[in-house]
């Protein structure tokens, strides 16, 4: 009960929380403060695990404005939202799950944890992806899915986001089918698809979806980046499933998905590619 439990709030409640909240930025505009300027430079706090423990603590027992103002604070002394991104948010979802596995935080406290971690998410994205002056995509589009069956999605919704900075025309759905994922490649064009995967159990799967992409995928030089858990310890599997890349984190997904289509770029005769 446990387990499914634990399922259920990050397969069904998180995509659902980070995309109706995407879809709401979107249409009422997302404001968010940027960090306080001005007075005396004050150093950055390393985010390690104290910081971590501290902040997935509160998360369960303050509300998300004292989440938000904590990461707030955390900009102030100097920390970059990158970091927030990769070395906080992503980290906290973890713990919050241990905490629900450690019997140190019941289910009601851990899914009201994660809403509010939502929440700061939320409020980041627009201040992220403002960070570096959006160009247009130029045709640089992503296919972003948890490979079907993965219920692991907050790290794939979070790097997401670093592909909107960069500029990238980004499709994210955590609740595809593999019917769906072959539908969409074969009606759409994308540059790169970026699966990612946990589970080690789910690697038959992976090979076999990597398989059914690249048969039907309307851009038949489409990269894969694969990612996760499982490819995070074992990076040698990337050639065992058939991808391209894989990446650790955001940052390095977006240098790496970049590095591909620059190899790629004679790869079209005259006249031909996107349409």
């Amino acid at each position: 009960m446990r387990k499914e439990l634990s399922h259920v709030i990050e397969g069904e409640i998180i995509p659902r929380l980070m995309m109706a909240h995407r879809s709401e930025g979107r249409t009422q505009g997302t404001t968010t403060q940027g960090a306080p300027s001005g007075g005396a430079h004050t150093e950055a706090v390393p985010i390690g695990a104290p910081v971590v423990e501290e902040f997935s603590r509160m998360v369960i027992e303050h509300d998300a404005a004292a989440a938000l103002a904590y990461v707030e604070t955390l900009r102030a002394q100097g920390t970059a939202l990158e970091s927030v991104f990769v070395h906080l948010l992503a980290p906290t979802a973890k713990r919050l799950g241990e905490l629900w596995e450690e019997d140190q935080a019941d289910f009601t406290e851990v899914t009201v944890g994660l809403c509010r971690l939502q929440h700061v998410l939320r409020e980041l994205g627009g201040a992220f992806e403002g960070e570096l002056a959006l160009q247009q995509s130029g045709g640089k589009r992503i296919l972003m899915s948890p490979i079907p069956g993965e219920q692991h999605t907050f790290g794939l919704m979070m790097i997401s986001e670093f592909f909107r900075r960069e500029g990238w025309d980004v499709t994210c759905d955590p609740s595809l089918s593999t019917r769906d994922l072959n539908h969409l490649v074969r009606q759409e064009w994308f540059d790169v698809v970026a699966l990612s995967v946990s589970c080690q159990t789910l690697l038959d799967k992976v090979t076999s979806t990597i398989r059914g992409v690249r048969r039907v995928s309307r851009n038949a030089s489409v990269g894969i980046i694969v990612g996760g858990r499982v490819f995070t310890e074992n990076p040698q599997l990337v050639s065992v499933v058939g991808a391209d890349e894989t990446a650790p984190d955001g940052a390095s997904a977006v240098r790496r998905a970049e590095a591909m289509l620059a190899r790629r770029a004679g790869c079209f005769p005259q006249g031909l590619g996107p349409m």
